[in-house]
């Protein structure tokens, strides 16, 4: 799933894409690959939220115009299926099974411009930096967290190997220059903290259960965690004293896919049971909160806001 800055939301389910209006809560069918013998494996909108890539189980990425449900073009790379995606203006990151990362930019017609070979198992994770020029942040299956700089690709700026199970949750503050949070997998399920600017590890929580994603509230200094095995629970957190402002129970499978709505204070949620569940967990933005009454999803009902 992934949630764009024009309120919809992308929501990859065996070989086809529906799109979400959460305006309108009208559905449209973008794509089905089931002529082509294929799966969405991932999907992520780009910063205008008018275009839509999607990551297959083949290794293609494809790139949708979703205002006219028409595809622009199919990049290749990738010999096995693209689990993550991170957008970067016109810069696309692709993350494959096949240890692979490849570098895109959509204006050009080279299906990419930089391959970045570190990961020794499936990448699982990719985010960028808010800062400019970006830095990308690519997680393992191998148990590693690498910080890439773009300018000079051939090796990451930073390695972290702390963690002890697969690293597919993988977030930026937006609030603090070189702040990055991950999260483990089953066998690590620790949240920690690192200032990539200096190389170090910073802090490290025990969340008692699998981490699989990350994602911090742009309006105030708190995050989200979602988690699998065994507690299938999100956390909202306080952050930097990490304690928990609330948990949250639902899914009766492991929470694997989050998404934020564009003004911050909703996430949406999917696991293995197939359901979406919508949660409103942070504060809106401060300013203009009269005029932007028509963009929340909910209206506020006892017991629907957590705190």
């Amino acid at each position: 799933v992934d949630w764009s800055s024009l309120n919809v939301l992308a929501v990859g389910l065996g070989s086809c894409v529906y799109l979400w209006s959460a305006c309108t809560s009208k559905v449209t069918k973008l794509c089905d690959l089931a002529s082509s013998d294929d799966i969405v494996t991932s999907v992520s909108w780009t910063q205008r939220g008018t275009h839509l890539a999607v990551g297959t189980n083949r290794g293609e990425v494809q790139l949708w115009d979703t205002t006219k449900c028409k595809k622009i073009r199919t990049m290749g790379g990738h010999s096995a299926r693209i689990g993550t995606l991170s957008w970067n203006g016109p810069m696309l990151a692709s993350g494959s099974r096949d240890r692979l990362v490849y570098l895109r930019d959509v204006r050009i017609q080279q299906p990419f411009t930089a391959r970045l070979a570190a990961h020794k198992q499936e990448v699982c994770g990719l985010k960028w930096s808010f800062d400019e020029p970006a830095s990308l942040a690519s997680g393992g299956n191998d148990n590693k967290l690498l910080v890439w700089d773009i300018k000079n690709h051939s090796q990451p700026v930073n390695r972290f190997a702390e963690h002890t199970a697969a690293v597919k949750a993988i977030a930026w503050s937006p609030h603090q220059h070189g702040l990055l949070a991950s999260g483990g997998g089953t066998a690590d399920r620790c949240i920690r903290f690192w200032n990539t600017l200096s190389g170090t590890g910073l802090s490290c929580v025990d969340t008692g259960s699998q981490v699989c994603n990350l994602a911090w509230s742009k309006n105030c200094n708190e995050l989200v965690s979602t988690h699998g095995y065994s507690l299938n629970q999100i956390v909202v957190w306080r952050y930097p004293s990490m304690s928990k402002v609330a948990t949250l129970t639902g899914h009766t499978y492991r929470v694997l896919y989050l998404a934020m709505s564009p003004d911050g204070s909703t996430i949406v949620t999917g696991a293995g049971d197939e359901t979406l569940r919508f949660w409103q967990v942070f504060p809106g933005p401060r300013s203009h909160s009269k005029s932007t009454g028509s963009g929340l999803l909910f209206p506020n009902s006892p017991g629907s806001v957590i705190r």
